[in-house]
């Protein structure tokens, strides 16, 4: 964590209350991170057990989510913090909803995974879906660790891997699309599948809002609507 940041305060408290919700919020995504691990285990193995673990930690996440909110806004009420501060704060808060939006993704996954131990094995072995997933985890570790660093350097690198996952997901939609036609008892597997893949890929589309709320952060600089070929050239002027 960059020093110069939090810590410089002449209240001892007001950054004892800084580095309490970084910490939390690095659990949460944390938390998060092992969703997605889990939910992809479960639905590429059939592990139903796993699957309902994931469903059931997903208030864990909520509630976080609720508390960590709750402290912010107070600390804004309280504190009444300016600059990086204030930053610090709202991007703090936009993160925890991006992360509480990611861990219901996971879920979902979770929640299709049970309903494909139900069907027939399919043909596939979801390779496709494993890769797509080690990139989107990677994405999303990235994030996390960036956070962790207060930092932006190499963000970039983060939000330009999410033209690979486009990549994946579509290369996936017309892999399973063509199993449907090919047999219609496929129909309902293939569903399932397009639903975790789906779920799987608004889960790196979060990990790249994760890497803007960062720069926002740290630069104080809304980066939201900016392609990536726009947010490299901003970022290296």
């Amino acid at each position: 964590m960059d020093d110069s940041k939090i810590g410089q305060h002449i209240s001892r408290q007001f950054n004892t209350e800084l580095e309490d919700l970084r910490n939390k919020v690095l659990v949460m995504g944390g938390l998060v991170e092992q969703q997605l691990v889990l939910a992809i285990q479960a639905i590429t193995t059939n592990e139903v057990e796993v699957a309902e673990r994931v469903i059931r930690q997903d208030s864990q996440i909520n509630a976080m989510e609720v508390e960590i909110d709750r402290e912010c806004t107070q600390i804004i009420a309280l504190r009444q913090p300016t600059a990086f501060d204030l930053r610090l704060l709202l991007t703090i808060i936009k993160i925890i909803s991006e992360l509480e939006i990611a861990g219901d993704h996971a879920a979902r996954i979770a929640k299709m995974a049970i309903k494909l131990s139900y069907t027939e094995a399919g043909h596939d072995q979801y390779h496709e879906l494993m890769h797509m997933a080690d990139v989107v985890k990677a994405m999303l570790h990235g994030a996390l660790d960036a956070f962790a660093r207060m930092s932006i350097d190499g963000i970039t690198v983060i939000t330009g891997m999410d033209e690979k996952v486009d990549q994946e997901y579509a290369s996936i939609v017309r892999q399973v699309i063509t199993h449907m036609m090919e047999d219609p008892r496929n129909i309902t597997r293939t569903l399932h599948v397009l639903w975790a893949v789906r779920a799987l890929e608004r889960i790196g589309d979060h990990a790249c809002y994760l890497c803007e709320h960062l720069i926002f952060m740290v630069k104080g600089e809304a980066v939201r609507h900016l392609s990536q070929q726009e947010l490299e050239e901003k970022l290296n002027t």
